[in-house]
């Protein structure tokens, strides 16, 4: 069973997990020639205080 594991900074709507979840499990299912129902996806919405990038905490969009 393949698994995917997403990380976003924030937080996503239901409409654009869906969007992304579907994608995701067409890639792979095409590619990697699996069932779409072995797909497993989690989608992991990180606060962008817990974030860094160049030694620097993100700062959420205003």
């Amino acid at each position: 069973m393949p698994y995917v594991n997403i990380r976003v900074a924030g937080s996503l709507t239901r409409e654009q997990k869906e969007k992304i979840s579907r994608g995701v499990t067409d890639v792979i299912a095409t590619e990697a020639g699996k069932p779409p129902e072995s797909v497993l996806i989690f989608i992991d919405e990180v606060a962008h205080k817990n974030i860094a990038k160049n030694g620097e905490l993100l700062v959420p969009p205003k």
